[in-house]
């Protein structure tokens, strides 16, 4: 592998700014975790797992409480029997939604795993259930389509207003904090009393707020992410309003228990331990991130976030323009991983998309996409995704690994 150490050095040089802001942010966000961990006594017991039912599990409770406090939200669900992002998000719908009810996404389509949750036909969706679904286009420079979600607001029965943080699989910014408390004021001031809904995967403590400190009543995410801090080894959260978070509890178990059962034998102490690191590890991906960013952009590849902007998730597209470059680039991640580092990544039918997929994860955690990894669909304009690095580290290592490749 060819030396690209001074071009990185060059690039670190050009970044400090930017550097430096991330680690001002990492250190609010590493305080408001640790004031969460402090309030709640959190001591060795609430590591011990549990079996059977779970009747007065304190590490599960309390798992719940740190996150909530965390995220200034009055109550939480933190579970590893909350699979995945698009398990929680669903849990969250689903205890949210009644037949008749409608839900409106002010954000564009959702993200394509969730979209069968909502209104695919016969498997159990949303739509299946009498739940009717709206949404509303970004506008083109992709911001918020305000005259149009207000026109939404007053022309149907809508229970939940669904916003997606994150870009998903389409070629735009995420949203800031400030963008959704914008969107979130909107929403109240057009009369709207439901709950607001965060989809809040590869955003959480990218930025010193939450949306749940702009205006949002719920917000939902994977362990697997931001929020696990790379150690906790599955699960989700659901952090918000009391009221919510009571009626998710119900559908995550049983009407008539709640959040007072649920067991979980091998302990907490991972779940624990990786909100503590979250923060950290998210400004070691947003580092990874940015760097990578601008040797793309140096090689002429289209970025988004634009090299210029401080970014509001880990995620970063790429657009390389043709399929060769963005299947090497993706491969590059993968042989540049500590784990499964001899696989040769290959597109294939991943559950819940569209398109084939090709996925690099050489992952400690599988499919942890705050670990690097980089993913998409093998299509036009052929976008790669990249996101995560647990230590800065390994975003320069790899760096060199894709240069070395690309510049070929």
């Amino acid at each position: 592998m060819t030396d690209y150490s001074e071009y990185i050095e060059s690039c670190e040089e050009r970044l400090k700014d930017k550097f430096a802001l991330i680690d001002k942010i990492a250190f609010a966000n590493q305080s408001k975790v640790l004031n969460a961990f402090q309030n709640n006594k959190i001591a060795l017991r609430h590591f011990a797992g549990t079996t059977g039912y779970g009747y007065g599990d304190e590490g599960r409770d309390c798992l719940g409480k740190i996150y909530a406090d965390a995220f200034h939200a009055e109550a939480g669900i933190v579970s590893p029997h909350l699979l995945s992002g698009t398990h929680a998000l669903s849990v969250a719908l689903f205890g949210l939604l009644m037949p008749g009810d409608t839900l409106l996404c002010v954000s564009g389509m959702p993200y394509d795993t969730i979209r069968p949750v909502i209104c695919g036909d016969n498997i159990g969706s949303l739509k299946d259930y009498g739940v009717k679904f709206e949404c509303v286009d970004l506008k083109a420079d992709g911001s918020f389509d305000f005259n149009a979600i207000g026109d939404k607001l007053i022309s149907g029965n809508i229970k939940v207003v669904y916003i997606q943080r994150s870009r998903g699989y389409e070629l735009r910014d995420a949203f800031s904090c400030g963008q959704i408390g914008e969107v979130c004021r909107f929403v109240r001031q057009s009369g709207f009393g439901g709950c607001i809904f965060v989809d809040n995967c590869y955003g959480e403590f990218v930025e010193e707020v939450e949306p749940t400190d702009c205006g949002a009543d719920l917000i939902v995410g994977s362990l697997i992410k931001n929020a696990g801090g790379g150690i906790a080894p599955t699960g989700g959260y659901i952090c918000g309003r009391q009221e919510y978070i009571d009626k998710i509890g119900r559908r995550l178990t049983a009407p008539s228990i709640g959040l007072e059962v649920g067991s979980y034998e091998q302990g907490y102490r991972y779940f624990y331990q990786g909100l503590f690191m979250a923060p950290h590890t998210v400004a070691q991906a947003l580092k990874c991130s940015l760097l990578i960013g601008l040797a793309m952009t140096d090689l002429g590849y289209k970025n988004y976030p634009s090299i210029d902007k401080m970014p509001y998730d880990i995620t970063r597209c790429i657009e390389f323009g043709d399929a060769d470059a963005m299947i090497n680039f993706i491969r590059e991640v993968q042989y540049a991983s500590p784990v499964d580092s001899f696989v040769t990544c290959e597109q294939w039918d991943m559950p819940g998309y569209d398109d084939q997929i090709i996925m690099a994860a050489g992952t400690f955690v599988s499919g942890a996409s705050i670990e690097l990894s980089a993913d998409g669909p093998v299509k036009p304009p052929y976008i790669a995704y990249f996101q995560g690095g647990l230590t800065y580290e390994h975003g320069k290592y790899a760096l060199a690994k894709i240069l070395s490749k690309l510049k070929k």
